[in-house]
Order: structure tokens, then sequence, then C-alpha cells
């Protein structure tokens, strides 16, 4: 199963629509989402089913249960499905298209980008080829330890300690 998620805040049109193009011509996948629906006038999957909410402990299942999970580049997907050792392929939402406030899940795939597990994608088109390749080959996820990074804590060891 892939599960795919944009978060609850904002949809994703140009991923959604991009993911359900490619369940149209995978019949065969099951894919379900989680695509906020802010009106009519935004996308809603047709080859997929999808919820615009999910309650915490069927949001975690469906991330324990897909194969890999398609998402926004939200920094709390990406934490639940590396805690789950679930290979990703995240795109950020970009500011100039209207997606959300500012550009920090450009920031976010830079930080994050080149961790194993991950795939980044950039544009729409992007996602069919990733997607299967993800499928056929595979993504080693390395475990998420329960402790942050040394070099986040020396980052805000640093921020309390010098105040910069």
């Amino acid at each position: 199963m892939i599960f795919f998620t944009v978060g609850t805040i904002l949809p994703f049109d140009r991923m959604a629509r991009a993911l359900d193009d490619w369940a149209a011509a995978h019949p065969e996948c099951e894919v379900y989402g989680q695509v906020y629906d802010l009106g009519p006038q935004h996308y809603r999957p047709q080859h997929f089913g999808w919820a615009e909410r999910l309650a915490p402990a069927e949001f975690r299942d469906r991330i324990s249960n897909a194969e890999v999970i398609v998402a926004h580049a939200g920094i709390g997907t990406i934490v639940d499905a590396l805690t789950q050792g679930k290979p990703l392929l995240i795109m950020p939402r970009r500011h100039d298209l209207r997606e959300h406030v500012n550009d920090h899940q450009l920031e976010t795939v830079a930080k994050f980008g080149d961790r194993p597990g991950i795939r980044v994608i950039m544009e729409p088109e992007e996602l069919a080829p990733a997607l299967d390749d993800m499928l056929a080959n595979g993504l080693e996820v390395p475990p998420l330890g329960p402790y942050a990074e040394q070099s986040l804590i020396d980052a805000v060891r640093a921020t309390i300690l010098d105040g910069k």
C-alpha cells in the first residue's frame, strides 16, 4: 500500500494530481491518502481513496502498513515515517505557487534530501518514475534513533548558551 499525505492545513493539488495519474495507470496498487480539501476549486483524487483528516491512530496505522509514503515535505510526516522505518518520496510545497506561506519546505528537503530512506522530487512529472523505481528497487531506511543527532544538540546548546 502507498500512503499519501499532504498534512491537514493546506491542499497540495499538484502532488495529489500527479499521484492520482500514477494510481490510474497502476490499478493493481492500493493507494490511500490524507488530502486536505478546501472546497470544489481544489483537486479531488479519482483513482485512490482519501479522507480530509485521519485520527492520529489511523494515521500511524496507515504509515505502519505502507510500503512507501508519498508526502509533502512536512517535518512531522518525515519523522513519523522514519521512526517507523518507511521509505519516503517527498516534494516540497512552493510559496511562489501559493502552496504555502513561505518556502520552509525547500529548506526541509535541503536538510533531509540526502538522508537514506528519503527521495526528493521537485516537480510533479518526477513522481511516477521515482515511485516506480522505489517500488521496483526498494529504498533502505536506517532506523531513526530515539535521540536527536549530536549536531542538532550542539546547535541548540550553542543557541541557548551563546544567544545566537
